[in-house]
């Protein structure tokens, strides 16, 4: 079968011919239909992780937005069969462990993120293997496409969750998104159906009108302003209820820690890259003045994935609303080479494999 192949960091994927995936006993094989191409690909495909022990060797497979069809299933399966048109959250769990058992798969002790281990090769190929697949495969609703539901089992799930589960985000809330990539603006649509506020901060125009589109009442330019949290104090007539980084910078994180509220809660949705390593220094004081709540955000839980579904099915909530593009497999190294200069808007997708 094709795939795009790793070949080394910040190079082009290869496009090539690489074994067919089999399921073990307790998985599933999926034909891919679609799948996103996420900016957590680019940090992996430019070496922004290695510090934390994400070394990709060459041979691997990226990408863990993926939708599509259930070809091949391992005799130990129960609750999915050949046919079923399904996704697969990115951080694939082994159901066993604690974290699991109590209904936060997510957090797996054991898991493995899709594309980003060579024991899991990812879905920029024709097909790729689901280990566990009671745990991690979900079907999707009658009706809807491949397409849409590409960005599912990472951005929009991850944003669902944040907003949801992690800051119980209310109708009536001013909700802060900084960063509007691909969780950002789904943040974005997610907080604006939940009935909030929402004020989109980015530093580029484009995305700054798909956020409008997407139901942001409010837009901060930061290349315009020197006081981020300011523009959003003001404009939200004393900070944010709730702020969310969705992108991941020492900027991005401060900003949105200082547009919040007294006792507001801020969420951590993005991960740092090579310049931070994970450690970013915060406003500890203030923080404790006001009383935040400062709270990490990864995924969610297969088993909720029926709450957005159900908003779906009300016409409350469109997952494919924040799809720009469609490409080629051939297309993605370049694609993620734009993600160098934030040269992407929206959320692009692989459709042809």
């Amino acid at each position: 079968m094709r795939a795009a192949v790793f070949t080394a960091y910040g190079e082009p994927l290869s496009v090539t011919d690489v074994d067919e995936p089999e399921p073990t006993p307790t998985g599933v094989v999926v034909e891919t239909e679609a799948c996103g191409i996420c900016r957590s690909d680019w940090h992996a495909w430019v070496g922004d992780w290695t510090w934390a022990g994400m070394d990709l060797e060459p041979g691997q497979i990226l990408g863990h937005e993926p939708a599509g069809t259930v070809v091949a299933v391992g005799d130990r399966v129960q609750s999915i069969a050949e046919g079923d048109h399904v996704t697969v959250p990115f951080y694939v769990a082994e159901g066993a462990c604690r974290q699991c058992r109590t209904g936060h798969p997510n957090v797996c002790e054991h898991g493995m993120g899709l594309g980003f281990h060579d024991a899991l090769p990812g879905a920029f190929a024709e097909r790729f293997a689901v280990p566990f697949a009671d745990v991690n495969v979900v079907r999707l609703p009658e009706g809807v496409s491949s397409l849409d539901m590409a960005s599912l089992g990472c951005r929009f799930v991850t944003a669902f969750h944040a907003l949801v589960h992690r800051a119980d985000v209310s109708a009536g809330d001013w909700v802060a998104i900084h960063g509007c990539g691909g969780v950002g603006l789904s943040a974005v649509h997610i907080a604006d159906a939940l009935g909030a506020n929402v004020v989109a901060v980015d530093i580029d125009d484009e995305t700054l009108a798909i956020a409008r589109d997407l139901g942001a009442s409010e837009v901060v330019d930061a290349t315009e302003t020197d006081d981020v949290p300011g523009a959003v104090v003001a404009l939200t007539g004393g900070g944010a209820h709730v702020s969310v980084d969705a992108l991941g910078i020492a900027t991005t994180c401060r900003n949105s820690v200082a547009s919040l509220r007294r006792r507001g809660t801020h969420v951590q949705v993005g991960l740092t890259t090579e310049e931070e390593q994970g450690e970013i220094a915060l406003p500890t004081d203030l923080m404790v003045h006001n009383e935040f709540t400062v709270v990490g955000s990864k995924g969610m839980p297969p088993a909720r994935f029926d709450e957005i579904f159900r908003m779906m099915a009300a016409g409350k909530l469109d997952p494919g609303a924040g799809i720009t593009e469609t490409v080629a497999l051939e297309d993605a190294s370049e694609t993620l080479a734009s993600m160098t200069d934030f040269d992407t808007y929206g959320i692009p997708v692989i459709t042809e494999f």
